[in-house]
């Protein structure tokens, strides 16, 4: 069996104390018996006044909130996956980038946000995720985890299933999507999504998200969860902040994919005639 632990965080505008949070989520995730922590998407700030926001974003290497939880990770001798964090590239453009710390606090891979959030709601609310950053160029699985092979994704990621097809193709055994959903889409399709991503792929996902109101005002849906391969929901929170734990057993996925071996069936889809 596999314990893991979920960050449902309200991250806000200040990262030093984002930073403090997770620090101590790590703690309390090793304290819990888990093996990793799963922390949401821009789990270190948190931030639509891109004016503010942009005195506190910096490269991998010098960010402040990075290094203190692979400081953490490797005090607690426990895995992280940091949901993403806001990064200036080297060129000079933002990336959505996730981080796999190990337990020794070297980060094992990382993975740009392939696609990016555009869109006008019904409600008034209008987001431009492409105003800031640049999408990611390459799909990301990495070994040696608590939970198998992971595959990485991030937050809107979740409504293109190819890039889930592919990542289990590659072979992974969990999904990770970190996400802050606003809460109308989260209402409306977080759920039923990421278990149809389980079961489409015949594997575990964790979804650690954001949740409630948050200091630059915006509102975010929580209910993170842990689905099987067979859909059905190991863990889901409420809409509040805090850390839960779920425990899962790998060969649960052998099981269901010899039920449906969908993967064993995928075929290249041929061109679609006009007719």
């Amino acid at each position: 069996m596999s314990r893991i632990a979920l960050l449902q965080a309200q991250t806000g505008i200040d990262p030093a104390r984002n930073g403090q949070a997770l620090v101590e989520a790590v703690h309390q995730a090793r304290a819990g018996g888990a093996a990793m922590l799963f922390t949401p998407e821009m789990s270190g700030l948190l931030d639509r006044d891109r004016t503010r926001a942009a005195g506190n974003l910096r490269t991998e290497a010098d960010d402040p909130v990075l290094g203190a939880v692979r400081d953490a990770a490797a005090r607690e001798g426990v895995w992280v996956h940091l949901g993403s964090l806001a990064i200036k590239r080297d060129d000079g453009l933002l990336a959505n980038r996730g981080f796999v710390i190990d337990p020794a606090g070297e980060v094992r891979a990382t993975y740009d946000k392939l696609h990016l959030f555009d869109v006008d709601l019904p409600t008034g609310e209008s987001w431009r995720e492409s105003a800031s950053y640049a999408p990611g160029t390459t799909a990301v699985v990495v070994d040696g985890t608590p939970v198998g092979r992971l595959g990485l994704t991030i937050c809107y990621d979740i409504r293109f299933p190819a890039l889930f097809a592919a990542l289990a193709e590659a072979g992974a055994d969990t999904i990770a999507v970190p996400a802050a959903f606003t809460v109308p889409t989260g209402q409306a399709h977080w759920e039923v999504l990421l278990r149809a991503r389980a079961i489409e792929a015949g594997l575990f996902v964790i979804a650690a998200a954001q949740a409630g109101a948050h200091e630059d005002g915006r509102a975010t849906y929580g209910h993170s969860l842990v689905a099987d391969p067979w859909g059905e929901l190991l863990l889901l929170m409420d809409g509040s902040p805090g850390l839960a734990f779920a425990e899962f057993d790998p060969a649960r996925i052998a099981e269901v994919r010899g039920r449906v071996p969908a993967l064993k069936h995928r075929r290249s889809i041929p061109p679609v005639e006009q007719r």
